[in-house]
């Protein structure tokens, strides 16, 4: 196990590849900058001291794996996780964990068999708020474990373009999904599979509890989305200004909006911009869905 932990502590900025595109193309993370990079190696430092303290806590293995994760360290994070399932093979979290890293190295069956997993470890049990590793602006967790389970497993189905087990997993997730944030982030996955399905009266139903009056702390983006599906904001002011990630979010919804509304070569264009623009966003779902559109059309 020591030599799991001490890759974590290596160089904060890795040179080799973390992943290998849907398209082929070798994935290498990004260098963040010096302030968030400081700010996520300290983290890392801290996590890792609580780790040697005690190397069989849960919580500690989370931890570390999480804020190696966050360093772009994705491979060694999954590692970690796995290290984690060796000692705590009942716990969910290390599957729902480990399942999310899966998703952004695009091993998507991978993923799938982890969040499955994680799915039945906690059929039947009380759901629990999820910490953030990276808190927002009101540093309020807005997720818990089931909803990032049932979240990413739906998020990898639909990646594959089975889009009847991911509707499966995004009605399971709202079902959890209790506050404004975790109800639109839900809702905008899921309206997107049920329009892939065709099934578009659902969708529309799905939008209904959408309101303009929303307490929203930190899925901004999803939420300008819902209101563009639903008629009351524009293509052209939600793609004026954007940038970073809220342009790769942005633009793989309005892309798969043009996509369900019979506009494929038009949406395949904004998939395409959005994989030669933002290549160091590649971690980001909107950019791997964009890359998954453009993978499956080939």
């Amino acid at each position: 196990m020591l030599p799991i932990v001490l890759m974590t502590m290596a160089a904060a900025t890795p040179q080799a590849p973390e992943a290998t595109s849907l398209l082929g193309k070798p994935l290498v993370s990004a260098p963040p900058a010096d302030a968030v990079r400081q700010r996520n190696e300290e983290n890392l430092a801290v996590a890792k001291a609580a780790y040697d303290k005690n190397p069989a806590s849960a919580d500690a293995i989370i931890w570390l794996g999480r804020r190696t994760a966050y360093l772009g360290r994705f491979r060694d994070a999954i590692a970690i996780f796995s290290q984690g399932i060796e000692r705590h093979s009942a716990d969910a979290r290390m599957y729902r964990h480990r399942g999310h890293r899966y998703l952004t190295v695009r091993e998507l069956d991978r993923a799938i068999a982890d969040l499955t997993r994680a799915a039945g470890l906690v059929k039947d049990r009380p759901d629990e708020v999820e910490p953030d590793g990276q808190p927002n602006a009101r540093n309020i967790p807005t997720s818990t474990l089931n909803t990032n389970i049932y979240y990413h497993l739906g998020l990898a189905h639909y990646l594959k373009g089975d889009f009847a087990p991911a509707l499966q997993a995004y009605r399971e997730c709202l079902r959890y999904s209790k506050n404004a944030d975790m109800q639109v982030a839900t809702t905008h996955w899921l309206y997107m599979t049920l329009r892939r399905l065709d099934r578009v009266a659902e969708a529309a139903a799905v939008l209904v509890p959408i309101s303009t009056d929303m307490d929203i702390i930190e899925n901004g983006s999803y939420y300008k989305l819902l209101m563009l599906y639903k008629g009351a904001e524009t293509e052209e002011r939600l793609m004026s200004s954007p940038g970073g990630l809220d342009a790769v979010t942005i633009g793989y919804g309005v892309g798969n909006w043009h996509y369900y509304g019979g506009r494929r070569d038009h949406a395949r264009k904004i998939f395409a911009g959005i994989v030669e623009a933002h290549a160091s966003q590649w971690p980001a779902f909107g950019y791997l869905a964009s890359e998954a559109e453009l993978a499956r059309a080939r």
